[in-house]
């Protein structure tokens, strides 16, 4: 059967602060750059002071085509990897995946060499790591960003499965793009048309309109996580037709948005990129100023490293369907608040609120969006 669990975060959001992109992660690791073959890998060793490590216990990831580089999700859960396997020394691994068909082979080396947890980071793996976990019922596996279950709607009980609350996030950045907005037209940029997806997107339109009922939000999907050029040559259309703010969900394509941000601003035009998943603060900079609007920061690095911390201690668990919200600060806008006005943040903390209080329920579906819209006084 299906259990439920809302992880807490506070004790890991006391610093106040995300770690910055190739942060501890990539302080010891592989200085090889990651990106060609899907047997490419990393390694990461804790410092020699860390108390409390088990030399038994290893911990390894595969990534999705994105790349550990990507500067978003893979990044992220790589950096909560290398920052778990400093505290507690404890190596850390991953092997990237340059093709689709990598993710079951990457899946069932692991398993071969016996790694006591090993992470398929991204939902396109679902399929890969139902399959890998049937096979070898003896090996302990996490997902990121879905749910991998039978087809009686069972979970496995070798497989955890870690979610977000991605929707509610991106309300609060969508609140922020709606009252910042200077032409009425903001664009989302999304990478592979799925369910996840489509939470990021209808709860950032839904936190648009609730700010800015009269703001026109542009979609297009580019199919891919893994294309910059695809990425820039959608923005280089949505910034070209009026879009003045764009929220990218999409991964390395999203890296693209931010390219042709950054050219515009170098060319006196005033446009923004709101970014995804961590902080994407330092991705918006060039020699005059900074394109990043804020981001929408998902918790995968404390996520990950609390389910290998769990399980290092005897407490996997597998079968569980782990997920973060606005609740346990698993997700939000990011830290940097630089080119956001005090207006937007207010308003962030009003809405963030009331969703906490149950007075709004923001939408993950279309169908829900189209709901959300009828509620709303302006509509």
């Amino acid at each position: 059967m299906k259990k439920k669990l809302i992880m807490m975060l506070s004790s890991f959001l006391a610093a106040g602060t995300i770690l910055a992109a190739c942060g501890q992660a990539d302080d010891d690791a592989d200085e090889t750059p990651a990106g060609n073959g899907g047997d490419e890998t990393g390694e990461e060793t804790g410092d020699d002071t860390a108390q409390g490590g088990d030399s038994d216990f290893t911990v390894s990831m595969v990534t999705d085509t994105g790349g550990v580089d990507d500067k978003s999700f893979n990044q992220s859960a790589w950096e909560g990897l290398g920052e778990f396997g400093g505290d507690f020394d404890i190596d850390v691994n991953y092997i990237q995946s340059s093709d689709p068909s990598d993710y079951a082979p990457n899946l069932n080396r692991l398993a071969r060499e016996g790694v006591s947890l090993s992470y398929a980071i991204g939902f396109l793996m679902e399929d890969d790591v139902r399959t890998v976990a049937e096979q070898n019922p003896d090996a302990q596996f996490a997902i990121v960003d879905t749910v991998v279950a039978d087809e009686d709607g069972n979970t496995y009980p070798n497989i955890a499965n870690i979610t977000f609350a991605e929707h509610q996030g991106s309300f609060l950045v969508g609140v922020v793009a709606g009252l910042q907005t200077e032409t009425d037209q903001i664009g989302f940029v999304g990478g592979v048309n799925s369910p996840l997806i489509k939470k990021f997107e209808n709860g950032f339109k839904a936190g648009v309109k609730a700010v800015n009922p009269t703001a026109e939000v542009v979609v297009q999907y580019a199919e891919t996580f893994n294309d910059a050029s695809v990425g820039q040559s959608i923005a280089d259309t949505m910034y070209a037709n009026g879009a003045d703010i764009i929220y990218h969900a999409a991964g390395g394509t999203g890296n693209g948005v931010f390219t042709t941000a950054k050219n515009l601003a170098n060319s006196g035009e005033t446009v923004w990129v709101i970014g995804v998943d961590k902080d994407q603060h330092e991705e918006g900079e060039w020699s005059g100023g900074n394109v990043t609007l804020t981001s929408m920061v998902k918790r995968v690095d404390k996520a990950v490293y609390q389910v290998a911390e769990r399980t290092m201690n005897g407490d996997y668990p597998g079968g569980e369907i782990l997920e973060f919200g606005l609740d346990d600060e698993g997700v939000g806008i990011a830290p940097t608040v630089d080119n956001v006005t005090e207006e937007s943040l207010n308003a962030v903390e009003e809405w963030k609120q009331r969703i906490l209080d149950g007075e709004i329920t923001v939408p993950q579906t279309d169908d829900e969006y189209d709901e959300f819209l009828q509620s709303l006084p302006n509509e």
